[in-house]
């Protein structure tokens, strides 16, 4: 059988994606805070359905005109595929691995879709998927292994840089991968070379791993309370781009992650593990100078409670 050819988005299709799912997402704003002096907060737990993985999961389902989707998540991009899909009509099935929250399941039953729970980890997770994508002829949205998906979410690192093009570093959550690799792209919209710094939780570094042997490698299921950032994995797309552009890797514990997200709720921002993990990497590493740090996520126990199908995106007038 011949491999599947992996297409490696530049930056050209994160400019696209960005007037595709314009009139879809939030542009989000960046907050200061006085308990931050110097950071610069990429508020993604504003996005719809309260995470960045808003922007890939569109750009993909509009761009492919999928009508059934299947994808494998650990919460955030499933919220993000079934509220698009309650929108648009489009059916949409999530496959959770074991340990998976289960909130963040049952607010993907609010929104319509359907849940397969698989055992194992997130790497059984996605063979699940494409697997049931293949026998239902779905169409599957990978929650960050995907070039469409890449240069959706390289929306984020657009609108940092277009709102603050002298900042000196981003730090960026990496799980997967998607939106550390479409912020290495979008810095290419810059005349200028900013540092960007991947944040990986000390549990799971498949990205340092992965680099330090020059191919991506599977790591056991990690165990992390950044549910958002268990992947296994990097992804075929998003690795050579972030091994080719990300200026350094760091991990994170999760006494760390838990002390960043404390730090945002004290400041009125209701962020997740998961959307606190670039913090918690700044602050580990003694940040100087003017940088952004992207809270990819606010799907806490309370904000999911509020989730329903009327938190799903309107439809754009003349679609």
């Amino acid at each position: 059988m011949t491999a599947p050819t992996i297409v490696t988005p530049g930056l050209p299709d994160v400019l696209a994606a960005s007037e595709r799912i314009a009139d879809w997402v939030v542009r989000t704003p960046l907050l200061t805070v006085t308990a931050l002096p110097g950071v610069l907060l990429k508020a993604e737990h504003l996005q719809r359905s309260g995470s960045f993985k808003a922007r890939g999961a569109t750009n993909a389902v509009i761009a492919n005109g999928a009508r059934r989707v299947v994808t494998g998540s650990s919460g955030n991009h499933g919220l993000a595929v079934a509220a698009l899909g309650a929108a648009l009509g489009v059916h949409v099935t999530v496959v959770m691995a074991a340990g998976a929250s289960q909130a963040k399941a049952a607010a993907i039953r609010r929104l319509g879709a359907d849940v397969i729970p698989v055992t194992g980890g997130n790497a059984d997770r996605e063979r699940h998927a494409r697997d049931y994508a293949r026998r239902t002829d779905a169409t599957l949205i990978p929650s960050a292994d995907d070039a469409l998906v890449v240069a959706g979410q390289g929306t984020v690192g657009l609108e940092v840089f277009a709102d603050a093009p002298d900042i000196d570093a981003i730090y960026v959550p990496t799980g997967g991968g998607g939106l550390l690799a479409g912020v290495c792209l979008a810095a290419e919209s810059l005349d200028r070379r900013v540092r960007i710094i991947g944040v990986e939780p000390k549990k799971g570094r498949r990205y340092s791993t992965s680099l330090a042997v020059g191919r991506p490698v599977e790591l056991s299921p990690p165990d992390t309370v950044a549910d958002g950032l268990r992947c296994q994995r990097p992804g075929e797309v998003p690795f050579p781009i972030v091994r080719d552009r990300v200026d350094q890797l760091i991990g994170v514990s999760d006494t760390a992650i838990t002390l960043a997200m404390g730090v945002l709720n004290r400041c009125g921002i209701e962020a997740e593990p998961s959307g606190s993990v670039a913090l918690a990497g700044a602050l580990g590493s003694g940040c100087t100078g003017r940088v952004a740090v992207i809270v990819s996520g606010g799907n806490t126990p309370a904000a999911l409670a509020r989730t329903s199908a009327s938190t799903t995106p309107t439809i754009p007038r003349g679609r």
